[in-house]
């Protein structure tokens, strides 16, 4: 088996109830995602938590120090694990990641996350462009309704388009259980 990392991206309390970004069902997905990151720790897999931060002290969501920036406590980082900080979708751009990722020995993502259609797209698409092959954890994701042109979209319908499309290019998509079965 390839050298493998478990990437939790932006499991933030910001997408919960009473946040400021509140998400389609979020605590199913941090559920799931807490037991993807159990099976990880017992597996002795490399573990990466990705929290978003926003630098502006004026900011109304993600803001340094705040509470809502705060990863969730469900699956709270231990000593030893990477928390990686960034200031835009993507979890590469500026933060080191990837010298990290070369640095371990890392030849495969794991990846699992808040929210599906912008940081999850943002960094599966980053990291399959940099030739890591990549495993969505889609029942550890969330995302929430989005609105265009005047129509709703269901963030069920966000998440199917969103997922066809990372299969199209390439991610293998597997559910927490069967995920955590095969390490």
């Amino acid at each position: 088996m390839k050298k493998t990392a478990l990437v939790l991206i932006d499991i933030q309390n910001e997408y919960f109830p009473g946040g400021g970004l509140e998400l389609a069902d979020p605590e199913a997905a941090a559920r799931r995602a807490r037991a993807a990151l159990e099976a990880a720790r017992a597996a002795g897999l490399c573990v990466i938590h990705v929290r978003h931060e926003n630098e502006d002290p004026q900011a109304a969501r993600f803001r340094a120090g705040g509470s809502g920036s705060s990863i969730r406590d469900a699956v709270e980082p231990l000593a030893g694990e990477l928390v990686v900080t960034k200031h835009g979708p993507d979890s590469f751009a500026g933060t080191g990641l990837e010298d990290y990722l070369r640095e371990e020995g890392i030849e495969e993502l794991a990846v699992c996350g808040m929210m599906t259609h912008m940081c999850v797209d943002a960094f599966l698409r980053a990291a399959t462009a940099r030739d890591y092959p990549c495993a969505l954890i889609e029942d550890a994701t969330a995302t929430r309704d989005l609105e265009w042109g005047g129509r709703k979209v269901a963030a069920a319908d966000v998440k199917a388009a969103f997922y066809a499309a990372f299969a199209f290019f390439g991610v293998r998509l597997v559910d927490a259980e069967a995920w955590a079965a095969a390490l």
